[in-house]
């Protein structure tokens, strides 16, 4: 089998074709990106015979679907904001399909890719991704469930790319409608940093406030466990809390609303300034603790007993002391490997249906653990009776 690792020179997806190279057995894996030295650059990286690069532009559409047409699996690694167009491509190659983001333009190809018998699943690396596959191991262990709560840790810069930039603009956008809690049958809206709670993650991140986030888990979740009594989803996020203390700042100060101001004679967002001072400044690049904490809650009912299941995850340390998991890549890893763990499932023969789906109705959740244990990232379950 073939498959085309689309964004494949950035700094997350480049993680996810090292890890194809690692442990599956493609027999040819495509470096496709837009920017060619960057490509190339990782294709030496790489250095496997099976590896090559393909210039890419998913803004021409028909070339591009040309050219996705020579491959069995396209690996998605783009920004939330070209998944629309990449899934349009891959679901007209005839591809099967994995992408990070799972809150894109991606179910109206869904018919497309049943028919076609192939597989598309939006949204899967560390989370959303992995947090469903913990938060439905532990629901497949009761009777009911009437609460999940979702929390992540990702402990990495403001602004090692441009694409991570947006994502925490985007995330804290002070009108965004996908930012709801699940309560009582229906999806609510809520604002920046509602529903404060502290999270207590796994060493060494600790404790701190996380907040409620735009993630799809809260969607999925719904979908997947409204069999169970599902009564409450939230999901929560937090960064560095240097990083938190920023964000902060700019919704106080209306930052994050991006208004347009006047700058020498060009019109530009006042956000858009904010992200090229970050994405050019040491504050900005760099930060003290590297990698990635989930903490999954879910509460429910087995044989007429209440039970809460705590499950964590944990990674190889940051400092150096493990080779390839030094400080940014704790954090890329966690998040490109996961995506590649689906890839190679759908490539075995281990995903559960043919059409786009949600994670929960993709994959065995012991599949992705299985998987995960190989490369040292570790799922932890503490189950308790209330």
């Amino acid at each position: 089998m073939k498959v085309m690792c689309l964004g494949g020179a950035g700094r997350i997806c480049r993680e996810s074709t090292l890890d194809l190279v690692q442990y599956s057995d493609f027999e040819k894996i495509t470096v496709a990106d837009y920017d060619e030295v960057a490509g190339q650059e990782v294709v030496k990286w790489l250095n496997d015979p099976r590896v090559d690069f393909l210039k890419v532009n998913i803004n021409d559409h028909d070339a591009t679907v040309a050219q996705m047409k020579d491959y069995d699996i396209v690996m998605d690694g783009t920004t939330i904001a070209l998944n629309g167009k990449t899934t349009a491509c891959i679901a007209e190659a005839n591809c099967h399909g994995v992408n990070l983001n799972g809150f894109g333009e991606e179910n109206q190809y869904a018919d497309i890719f049943k028919k076609n018998s192939k597989t598309c699943v939006p949204g899967f690396g560390m989370t959303p991704g992995t947090t469903q596959m913990m938060a439905m191991y532990a629901a497949n262990q009761l009777d009911t469930v009437d609460t999940v709560r979702v929390s992540h840790g990702a402990y990495r810069p403001f602004a090692f790319s441009k694409a991570i930039t947006a994502t925490t603009t985007y995330e804290y956008d002070p009108n965004l409608p996908t930012r709801t809690v699940f309560e009582d049958g229906q999806f609510k809206q809520v604002p920046p940093f509602a529903r404060p709670r502290d999270i207590a993650l796994p060493e060494p991140y600790g404790t701190n406030p996380q907040y409620i986030i735009p993630h799809s888990e809260t969607v999925t979740l719904a979908e997947a466990l409204k069999d169970k009594g599902i009564r409450l989803i939230e999901t929560r996020g937090t960064w560095p809390q240097k990083n938190m203390q920023l964000v902060r700042a700019l919704y106080d100060w209306g930052i994050l609303r991006n208004d347009l101001i006047t700058v020498n004679g060009k019109e530009i967002g006042v956000m858009d300034c904010v992200a090229e001072y970050l994405l050019n400044s040491k504050e900005g690049t760099e930060t003290e603790l590297y990698g990635y904490a989930l903490h999954i809650e879910v509460i429910g009912e087995k044989n007429g007993k209440k039970y809460q299941h705590i499950l964590t995850h944990t990674h190889p340390k940051s400092d150096g002391s493990v080779p390839g998991w030094e400080k940014l890549r704790a954090y890329t890893r966690n998040v490109g490997i996961p995506m590649a763990i689906a890839v190679k499932l759908i490539a075995e023969g281990k995903v559960r249906d043919t059409g786009l789906l949600i994670p929960e109705y993709a994959f065995d959740p012991k599949d992705v653990f299985d998987e995960l244990e190989k490369r040292e990232i570790y799922i932890h379950e503490e189950i308790n009776e209330l």
